[in-house]
């Protein structure tokens, strides 16, 4: 018995997947530049990420690394979403994240496009070379 079969690599552009980009902040003192989790200002277990949709507590990471006090968040973008987040210390609202990100497909890759970043009711800057939000407090 002679059997043939036939294989279709539907798969012609190999697996490409671009995971998106977490979102990370450092908080620093407008005037010194000094960060505040650094000099003692804030403690990182007082730091509370708060859904604005449902109140629901958002997770994220924070970094202590060669005096560097990061914030970051990594579960946005991994589906096309609209999040309206609060990061507050204690009981002080720091400032307000929205994001509208959209999960994309195209040319054989898997992408998140951010239509739009916001960061409401703080003054900031975004190195578009290390991905940091610093986030100036007075």
């Amino acid at each position: 018995m002679i059997c043939f079969q036939s294989c279709l690599d539907d798969d012609e552009c190999g697996a490409c997947f671009t995971p998106p980009a977490p979102f990370i902040f450092e908080i620093v003192n407008k005037a010194t530049g000094e960060n505040l989790f650094n000099n003692g200002t804030y403690n990182s277990s007082d730091i509370k990420i708060v859904n604005l949709a449902d109140d629901s507590i958002v997770e994220h990471n924070f970094i202590d690394e060669n005096n560097f006090d990061l914030i970051q968040i990594n579960k946005i973008g991994w589906q096309t979403e609209i999040i309206n987040y609060s990061l507050k210390i204690g009981v002080e609202n720091i400032f307000n994240l929205y994001v509208d990100a959209k999960r994309l497909n195209e040319n054989c890759c898997s992408f998140t496009r951010y239509n739009e970043i916001r960061i409401e009711n703080s003054e900031y800057e975004f190195n578009t070379n290390t991905g940091i939000y610093k986030i100036l407090v007075e």
